[in-house]
């Protein structure tokens, strides 16, 4: 009997050590990715993967738990974001509920968590020398979370909020129409927020008992799949992660499996009609089909969605478009439970296609019959097939929260080997799956969802909670066939082959610039030029801004800018979507001080693409049709701006009415409504005859390239212009004291927003309110959202409009008033003085350091590195050391400096803009009136 125990004591230490051997592989990456990665599986199933790249500044860390609102028992709906909720309050070694929060946040980290029908994902990233703490207590969370009793009420309190925040925006009220027309028997159907009542806590119904069996049932480490990212070594990282995450209990649970359809198949065909409360237009078409998660290496239905949702000459979207009919459309897997899935397509329509929606759903179908009929091609596949190689060859990295977040979650649905190739493969081509889908694709296996404003519904249910009216009715296959108009149809045809696919992928000599170089200015174009090829990927980005006094004459000018861009864009959209497709990006937009070009991607074939959109700039086809839907465009969402959420409504007008340049939105809706094409085309002269024009050449590109460049700018888009120098927009001083603005807002929520200027733009000052900022955030937030439970929406932020300093307060609260959250905030803050004052100078350096980390944040793509030095160049900051000068002045702030800061500008509000939605307090009107009258904060 001895002899047999020794025998398997000694098979299982033999299997013990051999496990982690087994278990470690590491995936295939991309060649442009010098991280190093290794899988491991801990003793108790969960899944990781490690991620080492030995310059990061900052590590990060992902739990993707496979339990989601899917979860959710019909008893307890939204019990399983409930729990996403607590498990953030405390565990058996760190009990104190804000104490993970509070060290993130000291260490230049941040965190977060959502929930998903299948998923629900738990991250954060941290300064990288503080990874195994942060770990250390992060593990905790799923190993031993408290569910403290007293904790229980007061976070049901917070999903309320949540759920209240969002009761009148269209997407959840839209998400609730979608669950209401669902099978009643898929999980799909239930509400997945959670409120007051869903979560009831009395006697009769205690919530945390409820709350502590579903994690026991549903919690499982063997469901868990973690990505952890940092500087340190893979063995290390491994380190980290076994001494603490082999913790967590496995009870070997199994994923629910949503066996039910997704929509009932006596319902299909039908149509299904919302009432939107903004100005938006929708239609949808969703075809019920099996999961597609086991054809990642082929990707059928992204073959299909591809030219479902193609832009180009003679596209379902093209058509629609020059008709008058769509602003947008796109197509793709719209849900997919692991057994079945829905293939979308999505469409934006304007008025004229809300009237003409029968049209476009037939003419939709007519398109899926040419793609069905000559689609499948296997030169189409290859084109796709190459085009994701090259993309995956050249592969940029993220930060790492996003990294961590996409792997954690990747890790549920992939193989470990595939972990980062699989949204890139496709492996052969696989006209059987394709055609698969596509018999997926008719009139008799379809829900059309449509969602508009001001619908004349007749009876209409109203869906639970959201209370959005909605009605269903079956959908006649015959009258979509016989509404087919023929001249659109007669103009469908299949994308022809990419123009675009780059060709030469060479990276060009030279060491890279450390700064841009100035290679020309005087009264002409200022030309900067910067070689880069640090992330060897043969790519570049160029910016080109056309800087003009006509942009910002009044709020009409600044709506012309509006409208001409658009202009710009929707004669480009057609000719450069297949650009986009091949790795080239463009984007076209207004600005207080005119219209900016920006360009990137591969360097190969980008002079092309730059050389078409001058084109247009210089001499723009503006259409009576398009300038009319622009405008009606422009004017719908003006409007909608007041059926924004309260705090997204107080921000707005501390901004407008800060800003030079910047207008109202009744200024922006008068003019709107007001201007006439032919205005548009006198101003579109107008604003090229005086310029101040500045180009930005970046990446793999040689000098010559850049001055090729300019040349072509200046000989098709400044041949006639005038230059002028353009100042820049400054921020209006605030007049001494508070001053309170209260406006007009029709939502049941309180909205709050407390705005505290700085005195000048200097580094120093800019320095003392971010580290301010970054001191008084946690607390705020601990304080006001989850001891006093005011609102879900609560947060206290470095408020900074063109380098004027300010911190923020904002909070949005379903039920006290703006005099409630003010006696709130005015008691946090005589409270927080004390705090300040006790502050030792071990914190005060931890918390510098958590600021000058944030400011000096690593770049990881040549976009991140772009995108700040044309920041540089837009402010006049020639040496391009702005965030080296900022971190110098954050680490010379003295406490006392700091205190004094807090006194003026928090406790006493010597230079500050309280904007609530209801209560006293001026007029919008009168209030930027006054505002208006103010000088610009200048320098020192």
């Amino acid at each position: 009997m001895r002899l047999l125990a020794a025998k398997v004591f000694a098979l299982l230490l033999l299997l013990f050590v051999s496990l982690p051997s087994l278990a470690e592989t590491s995936p295939d990456k991309s060649p442009n990715d010098n991280n190093e990665y290794r899988f491991v599986e801990l003793s108790n199933g969960l899944r990781a993967i490690l991620i080492s790249d030995k310059h990061a500044q900052k590590a990060a860390a992902s739990m993707n738990v496979a339990v989601g609102s899917g979860d959710d028992t019909r008893e307890r709906e939204g019990i399983s974001h409930f729990l996403e909720h607590m498990l953030f309050l405390g565990t058996e070694k760190y009990p104190e509920p804000g104490e993970y929060q509070q060290f993130i946040k000291s260490h230049g980290g941040s965190h977060n968590a959502f929930t998903a029908f299948r998923n629900t994902n738990y991250f954060f990233d941290i300064q990288a020398d503080y990874l195994e703490s942060a770990l250390d207590r992060f593990a905790q969370q799923f190993a031993a979370p408290l569910f403290t009793a007293e904790l229980v009420d007061r976070e049901r309190n917070a999903v309320h909020s949540e759920f209240s925040a969002k009761q009148k925006e269209d997407g959840r009220r839209f998400y609730s129409v979608k669950k209401a027309a669902s099978n009643p028997e898929h999980a799909f159907h239930q509400f997945a927020v959670g409120n007051l009542t869903t979560l009831e806590n009395t006697d009769d119904n205690p919530l945390r008992p409820d709350l502590i069996e579903f994690w026991k049932t549903r919690y499982s480490a063997n469901l868990m799949t973690l990505a952890v990212y940092g500087p340190q070594s893979l063995d290390a990282l491994e380190a980290m992660v076994r001494g603490r995450f082999d913790a967590i209990e496995n009870r070997n649970l199994k994923p629910k499996v949503h066996s039910a359809s997704l929509l009932s198949a006596d319902t299909l065909p039908a149509k299904v009609t919302a009432e939107a409360i903004k100005d938006v237009r929708s239609l949808s078409l969703s075809f019920p089909m099996p999961s597609q998660q086991e054809n990642y290496r082929t990707k059928p239905a992204s073959y299909i969605a591809n030219l479902l949702g193609h832009e180009g000459p003679g596209s379902l979207f093209d058509v629609l478009k020059k008709n008058g009919l769509a602003d947008s459309l796109s197509a793709g897997i719209g849900m997919d439970t692991g057994t079945d899935a829905t293939l979308d397509i999505s469409i934006a329509l304007t008025p004229e296609g809300l009237r003409r929606q029968e049209e476009i759903v037939a003419l939709a179908f007519r398109y899926i019959d040419i793609i069905r009929d000559q689609g499948i091609s296997q030169n189409r596949f290859e084109e796709m097939q190459q085009l994701a190689r090259i993309d995956f060859r050249f592969r940029e990295q993220s930060e790492p929260m996003h990294e961590v977040m996409r792997l954690s979650s990747q890790l549920q649905d992939y193989p470990a080997d595939d972990l980062l190739s699989a949204p890139w493969l496709m492996e052969r081509y696989a006209p059987d799956q394709y055609q698969a889908i596509l018999a997926r694709l008719t009139p008799e296996n379809v829900m059309v969802y449509l969602l508009a404003p001001q619908l004349e519904l007749n009876n209409p249910n109203l869906t639970r909670w959201y209370e959005t009216p909605w009605q269903l009715e079956p959908l006649d296959v015959n009258r979509v066939e016989s509404k087919t108009p023929k001249a659109l149809a007669d103009a469908l045809r299949l994308p022809l082959p990419n123009p675009f696919v780059p060709e030469n992928l060479t990276m060009v000599s030279g060491k890279t610039m450390s700064k841009p170089e100035l290679l020309s200015s005087g009264d002409g174009m200022a030309i900067w030029f910067a070689r880069d090829t640090r992330f060897n990927t043969p790519k570049a980005n160029v910016f080109f801004s056309l800087r003009t006094p006509a942009a910002r004459v009044s709020a009409r000018s600044s709506v012309l800018t509006h409208l001409l861009v658009d202009s710009i864009n929707s004669n480009l959209n057609a000719w450069a979507y297949s650009a986009r497709l091949a790795g080239l990006d463009y984007s076209i937009y207004p600005h207080l001080r005119g219209i900016t070009v920006r360009v990137s991607g591969y360097n190969d074939k980008l002079h092309t693409l730059m050389n078409r959109i001058l084109m247009q700039i210089s001499a723009p086809h503006i259409t009576q049709q398009r300038f009319d839907i622009a405008r009606q465009n422009l004017i719908d969402s003006l409007q909608n701006k007041a059926k924004d959420r309260p705090v997204a409504q107080t921000s707005e007008f501390i901004q407008t009415a800060l800003l030079e340049g910047a207008w109202s939105t009744e200024e922006k809706l008068r003019a709107a409504r007001e201007v006439t094409r032919d205005e548009l085309i006198s101003f579109t002269e107008a604003l090229l005859s005086e310029v101040d024009p500045v180009l930005l050449a970046h990446g793999n590109i040689t000098e010559a390239y850049a001055l090729n460049l300019a040349q072509q700018i200046e000989a098709i888009v400044l041949g006639k212009s005038d230059f002028v120098a353009v100042d820049r927009s400054r921020v209006r001083k605030l007049p001494a004291n508070e001053m309170l603005v209260s406006l007009d807002v029709a939502h049941p929520d309180t909205g709050y927003t407390l705005y505290t200027q700085g005195n000048n733009t200097s580094f120093d000052e800019r320095a003392r309110f971010r580290l301010l900022a970054q001191i008084i955030s946690s607390p705020f937030y601990e304080e006001i959202r989850t001891t006093r439970q005011l609102g879900y929406i609560v947060y206290a932020t470095p408020f900074e409009m063109l380098e004027t300093p300010a911190l923020g307060f904002v909070v949005q609260s379903p039920g006290a008033s703006q005099s409630d959250i003010d006696q709130a905030v005015r008691e946090f803050t005589a409270g927080f003085e004390e705090t300040l004052g006790n502050l030792d100078e071990q914190r005060l350096k931890r918390e510098k350091q958590a600021v000058i980390s944030s400011i000096l944040e690593q770049d990881r793509q040549l976009g991140e590195i772009s995108g700040r030095y044309w920041r540089e160049i837009d402010r006049g900051a020639d040496s391009f050391d702005s965030r080296e000068q900022l971190a110098k002045a954050v680490n010379a702030v003295s406490l006392e400096e700091l205190k004094a800061t807090f006194r003026d500008s928090v406790l006493n509000r010597d230079r500050a803009l309280r904007v609530v939605t209801g209560g006293e307090g001026l007029g919008a009107n009168e209030a930027r009136d006054l505002i208006l009258q103010q000088p610009p904060v200048t320098a020192k």
